[in-house]
């Protein structure tokens, strides 16, 4: 199946969209620009809040972001539409003094966030990005160009390893960024002086007190394949499903019967536990904020909520062709098919039977085909931000995305179709 002019499109904004997230702090701010620039008012959480029917607003807290469009017709018991996803994505950590290196080379002092694919990560150009927060107590976004690189032990020194290769976590996974060939040269490399000048020249790297900084790879993503089916690019997951929430959200009228809402978390790959990921009070903290401006009461809010709906939006498995067995044996979904809805009997996913029957309608409104994803029972799947969100907040959910291979890898695989159908999914949610 050829992808679309609309789906090469989307696909290109989606590679665009990427190169200017390299981090959950710019995903957050990019996010935040393109809907500025939708006709979306920032709003600051220390300051207070004036929310009525037509507004369309954000916050950003962190490396996470909530937007929303109140409808015209909004009453203190108008329900909620939440297209929910999650900004952050496996790699590495920079520690702190992370200026280190041996044998004339200079290294960065990483520890592992998530769960990387480790092998994935060597032999590609790597950057660094995220935050850095100044003794003035400001903070400023920094995003170097290429920079760093986990070269590979060539065949010739280690003859078995296509057979065993194993990157021990502390000595083999530390990324080279430099020579040195005096003392000189060692006493004035700085690993954060770089970050400060990716910064500005206003940054001055004796100020910064603080960082989180991740590597990035640094290729931009690229269609490819027979029809150009295939779409490769880092931080898939889940920037494919923060995407298409966005592209949604910008395309979204006041007119609908809900509150439409686009919440993007942090932290998920380490388990959500933070005040920017799903399970901390952000989202809360907002729908709470956003119901007491338009004046409801407590029975009020309560009343709203058992009637509005969260899609939690994260990629999934494709079936492999190398690792059929891995896979479900009847329930198989590929690329280039659709966009999956999750399905786990422990809920691990919280889709149920409303779930199913909601997002299938969803589905049919935008004139789009889903497929299903279920587990091989001797492959336990993982979890996403679904079951937090509806634990938090007691509002129906269900688990969806689109099929991935290399889920983890440095640079993963999605299917050109895909992402553009789950786009034109998020937009029937919101407009539903």
């Amino acid at each position: 199946m050829s992808a679309t002019a609309a789906a090469l499109a989307h696909a290109d904004d989606l590679a665009d969209f990427v190169a200017a997230s390299p981090s959950s702090f710019h995903a957050a701010a990019e996010v935040a620009r393109r809907l500025t620039a939708a006709g979306f008012t920032y709003l600051d959480e220390t300051a207070p809040w004036s929310v009525e029917p037509g507004a369309r607003q954000l916050v950003v807290r962190d490396g996470a972001v909530v937007a929303w469009i109140v409808p015209g017709t909004a009453t203190a018991e108008t329900p909620f539409h939440i297209f929910g996803a999650h900004s952050d994505s496996p790699a590495f950590k920079l520690k702190p003094q992370p200026t280190t290196g041996r044998a004339g080379w200079l290294q960065a002092g990483v520890e592992i966030y998530g769960g990387p694919l480790l092998n994935s990560w060597l032999d590609r150009e790597l950057r660094l990005a995220g935050r850095l927060v100044l003794d003035d107590g400001t903070t400023v976004l920094t995003a170097t160009g290429p920079l760093l690189r986990l070269p590979q032990l060539a065949i010739h020194l280690d003859r078995e390893a296509n057979d065993h290769l194993a990157l021990n976590k502390q000595t083999q996974t530390q990324p080279v960024w430099g020579l040195v060939s005096t003392l000189d040269d060692a006493a004035s490399a700085d690993l954060l002086g770089e970050l400060a000048a990716a910064a500005g020249p206003d940054v001055d790297p004796a100020s910064i007190r603080g960082f989180d900084i991740v590597t990035a790879d640094a290729a931009r993503g690229a269609v490819f394949g027979k029809d150009q089916a295939f779409f490769a690019s880092g931080r898939l997951d889940d920037l494919a499903s923060v995407h298409a929430g966005l592209v949604a959200m910008e395309q979204a009228g006041t007119d609908a019967s809900h509150i439409a809402v686009l919440a993007v978390f942090d932290h998920e790959e380490v388990g959500s536990g933070t005040r920017s990921g799903a399970a901390g009070p952000f989202l809360q903290d907002v729908i709470e904020r956003v119901q007491l401006g338009l004046g409801a009461s407590r029975e009020q809010q309560l009343r709203a909520l058992v009637a509005s709906w969260c899609v939690s939006s994260d990629v999934g498995h494709s079936v492999h062709p190398n690792y059929v067995e891995k896979h479900d044996p009847v329930v198989q979904p590929v690329l280039g098919s659709g966009p999956i809805l999750k399905i786990n009997a422990n809920q691990r996913y919280a889709t149920d039977a409303a779930g199913a029957a909601a997002w299938h309608g969803w589905c049919d409104a935008a004139g789009v085909v889903s497929q299903e994803f279920v587990s091989n029972n001797a492959v336990p799947c993982g979890s996403t931000i679904g079951p937090i969100a509806a634990t938090r907040l007691g509002i129906r959910t269900v688990d969806v995305g689109i099929p991935i291979l290399s889920m983890h890898s440095a640079r993963e695989l999605a299917g050109t179709a895909d992402l553009h159908a789950l786009t034109r999914v998020a937009a029937a949610f919101f407009a539903a």
